[in-house]
């Protein structure tokens, strides 16, 4: 009765905002890695164990390994965002800058490089990887510089490039990325644990696969060079050139276990969004594009949905994860990330529709480089904007998200969240008019 009740109830906007927020909260602690890693292990060495890591969540995944193995003679170190660090008991851990590298990205990177030195066939390298560890774990192919690496980032964060194009580029011009790191450790058994933030789930891909084969070559990432227009450094272009290719397929082993994906966070919001009342409606866990065109796109389907009860019938929410990109044009760009230009362009196609609300945010809880994680908007988002005299289409020009979310109040702030599944879109369409059937001669 209580669940007829709540899907009968009218969707207030207080009613809505808080349904959003706990079908995003859900989705983020169920990629929590201090609860999932310890079922995902590989078998204990009979001689030692050596933990590396970068990423978001990799501070959290080293603490949960540490208090799986108490037995195990177990050392190591692994980089994480500032802001993004846990204790992780016998298990190092450093904190770097993201999404360009710092000093402390290179010193990271050398650190694992001498730690898995010397290594017997009895040991364990663990590899702990998730989204960002490229930025993070750095170690710059000659003849770079880390001010050649910090710039190669900088203009492929602008390019508009797909995450994975990034990373392809990024493997062939560093000297841990791409399989090296597994290179440098043998003769030791490798096994690499996953928090997936791409979309696809291919495990290379994450923090540029440092202990994985790589499918891609050195004419791929030239042909993303050239086709994004990216304008390389000097050093970076005879790095290109001049690298040895990295260890492809069958060249070294390759034991990886995902610990969460985002298609696993997306079924945890569903789950949620059931127990709202609301019928969910997944539209895909790898979903690009461009954020704003996205936002549009959206739009429309929750426009259907409210009108002719297709893809589903409301009250329902379109859920949807991966990630999109913003390309910034010549022009000075304003404050943002893709999760607020995704919404300033969906709530300027909504123009205002009645009864759709939505919330967009980043798994790790930062969106960008801003300190929150996303937003909300509602069906008096834009009045409300008017009213405070900010211009959304103005905002979206200049890219300009945050600014303009920031002064209506509806930020989403988390803080680190010590997770990254990747951006994490749920669109809510409290009410709908019954289907309308077209009979065609």
């Amino acid at each position: 009765m209580a669940g007829v009740q709540r899907l009968n109830a009218k969707w207030t906007d207080l009613r809505a905002r808080t349904a959003l927020r706990r079908i995003f909260d859900a989705a983020i602690a169920s990629a929590d890695p201090r609860i999932t890693i310890a079922s995902a292990l590989p078998a204990k060495p009979r001689g030692r164990c050596i933990v590396i890591g970068a990423g978001k969540a990799s501070a959290a995944m080293a603490a949960g390994l540490d208090a799986a193995w108490p037995d195990v003679d177990l050392s190591g170190v692994v980089v994480t965002r500032h802001g993004h660090s846990v204790p992780a008991g016998r298990i190092e851990v450093l904190e770097a800058s993201h999404p360009v590298p710092d000093d402390t990205s290179k010193v990271a990177a050398l650190r694992m490089l001498r730690a898995v030195e010397g290594l017997s066939s009895d040991d364990l390298v663990v590899v702990l990887m998730s989204g960002g560890g490229s930025a993070l774990m750095t170690h710059p192919a000659s003849p770079m510089t880390l001010a050649d690496k910090q710039a190669v980032n900088r203009a492929l964060l602008a390019s508009g490039a797909t995450i994975a194009e990034m990373n392809v580029v990024r493997k062939h011009l560093s000297a841990i990325k791409g399989g090296r790191l597994a290179l440098a450790a043998r003769p030791a058994r490798v096994a690499t644990l996953v928090i997936s933030d791409i979309p696809g789930d291919d495990p290379a891909a994450i923090g540029s696969g440092p202990s994985l084969p790589d499918s891609s070559t050195r004419a791929d990432a030239q042909e993303i060079v050239d086709r994004f227009a990216i304008d390389l450094p000097a050093a970076a272009r005879v790095a290109l050139e001049q690298a040895d290719e990295t260890p492809k397929p069958g060249e070294i082993d390759a034991d990886v276990r995902i610990l969460a994906a985002p298609f696993q966070a997306l079924d945890a919001a569903a789950d949620v969004a059931r127990d709202e009342g609301l019928t969910p409606i997944l539209l895909g866990d790898a979903i690009e594009g461009e954020a704003r065109e996205l936002g549009a796109v959206m739009a429309g389907i929750a426009r259907s949905v409210a009108m002719h009860a297709q893809p589903g019938q409301a009250p329902a929410v379109l859920l949807s994860g991966g990630e999109t990109t913003v390309t910034i044009g010549r022009g000075p760009a304003g404050r943002g990330g893709r999760n607020t230009e995704f919404l300033l362009g969906l709530v300027i196609a909504l123009s205002g529709a009645a009864d759709i609300w939505a919330i967009a945010g980043d798994s790790d809880g930062i969106d960008g480089t801003e300190d929150a994680a996303g937003a909300l908007i509602g069906p008096d988002t834009l009045s409300r904007a008017a009213a405070k005299r900010l211009d959304a289409r103005a905002c979206l020009a200049a890219h300009d998200s945050y600014t303009f979310f920031d002064g209506l109040g509806d930020l989403v702030r988390t803080g680190p969240t010590l997770t990254n599944v990747n951006d994490i879109r749920a669109v809510l369409i409290g009410a709908g008019k019954p289907g309308i059937k077209l009979r065609m001669r």
